[in-house]
């Protein structure tokens, strides 16, 4: 595999460094409710006037059709500027439901939602777990009974991040009665305004409500709204989670590298001294997370069971690096807002998505092909 950069690749990464630094809010946006939605959306509207919104998608569908080499440039840039975090209420829309969208959406669910996803009109959250179905995804019990055209869902999900703001759910439920584990799940597009949903958000514990509960009673939604196939959902599922574990997840793991350059700046190590080989460990775990994000977005082959390697190591060195800033700062941290919240928000990083000792399951059966663990 060439990494060398192209001619054109330094003439791209210019480009991008150039427009981020013009266009790039100044200040954080506020944590959550209407303040944040709308910073989030007007930042996207921004970035797709410009010609930098769906970088990935397929040009037929309003994208720029970018390969994986220059998103990982964009994303590099994207981190060293500062720009607003990628992981805001505009995340599930650009990066699960509309590629999920792309691969196996009806030719009508693309037209109406994929130009509202680019350009910040529409919300999404995702419906997937549930509190019996977490990392066992495939225990989920929210049902869809069919009805004509219609399908009827009761239940509850959870953890479902930025549902009070969002205008659709990608919603994974059960619709074949009788079906147990992957079998008789479908993947549907649910409107959040439709009668007998409500939604509870949960505090985290930096104070923060972007998580919530949703609950499910007698929710009515159209045949239509199936996407991948009746009854095929865990398939569309693992598409989603597919690119959630490839694209999606790059701008986080590349902004690491920049923190800890910034933190190496701002400590001020003497040399040879304890900190200064603490900052120099974390360099070194960064740069090779870089390497790590860079060889799985583009190496070709391999197994799908290598996006595991990369989330792990991003959720544990992620703790590392905020735990030290929140140190260096001692009692000050109090007051630094965001330097806290990026603190207590770094613990959910070895939860979601598939805990870390799930992760290491993964990576020890099912790459070094390990035994498997014994089940309860």
């Amino acid at each position: 595999m060439d990494l060398t950069p192209s001619p054109d690749d330094h003439r791209f990464r210019q480009r991008a460094r150039d427009w981020l630094g013009a266009n790039a809010p100044r200040h954080r946006a506020p944590a959550g409710g209407a303040g944040a939605r709308q910073a989030a959306t007007a930042w996207l509207a921004r970035c797709h006037a410009a010609g930098w919104s769906g970088l990935a998608w397929p040009r037929d569908w309003g994208g720029q059709g970018l390969s994986a080499d220059r998103l990982l440039i964009w994303y590099e840039e994207y981190a060293r500027t500062g720009a607003p975090s990628p992981l805001d209420c505009t995340f599930v829309g650009l990066h699960h439901a509309g590629p999920t969208l792309i691969a196996l959406g009806s030719e009508a669910q693309k037209a109406f939602h994929l130009p509202r996803i680019l350009q910040g009109q529409s919300i999404w959250c995702q419906g997937f777990s549930e509190p019996g179905a977490g990392s066992d995804l495939a225990s989920l019990r929210t049902s869809g009974r069919v009805e004509g055209d219609i399908l009827v869902v009761n239940g509850q999900k959870i953890w479902s991040s930025y549902a009070e703001d969002a205008d659709y759910q990608e919603l994974l439920i059960r619709t074949e009665p009788g079906s147990a584990r992957h079998r008789g799940l479908s993947w549907v597009i649910c409107d959040m305004r439709a009668p007998g949903i409500t939604v509870r958000p949960i505090a985290n514990m930096a104070g923060e409500t972007h998580f919530a509960e949703v609950f499910y009673d007698d929710v009515r939604i159209p045949l239509s709204n199936v996407v991948g196939g009746l009854h095929n959902g865990w398939a569309t599922a693992m598409t989603t989670l597919g690119f959630e574990r490839k694209t999606a997840a790059m701008a986080l793991q590349l902004d690491l590298s920049v923190r800890v350059e910034r933190l190496i700046a701002e400590a001020g190590a003497a040399p040879g001294s304890a900190l200064a080989e603490t900052l120099a460990d974390l360099r070194a775990e960064a740069a090779g997370l870089r390497a790590m994000t860079w060889r799985s977005v583009l190496r070709e082959g391999g197994t799908p069971f290598d996006g595991s390697l990369v989330r792990l190591t991003f959720a544990e060195l992620a703790q590392r690096v905020h735990r030290l800033a929140a140190e260096l700062l001692g009692p000050e941290s109090l007051l630094q807002g965001p330097v806290m919240t990026d603190y207590f928000e770094s613990y959910s990083e070895t939860i979601a998505g598939g805990t870390a000792e799930i992760q290491r399951n993964i990576i020890a059966e099912r790459i070094l092909g390990l035994p498997r663990e014994g089940r309860a």
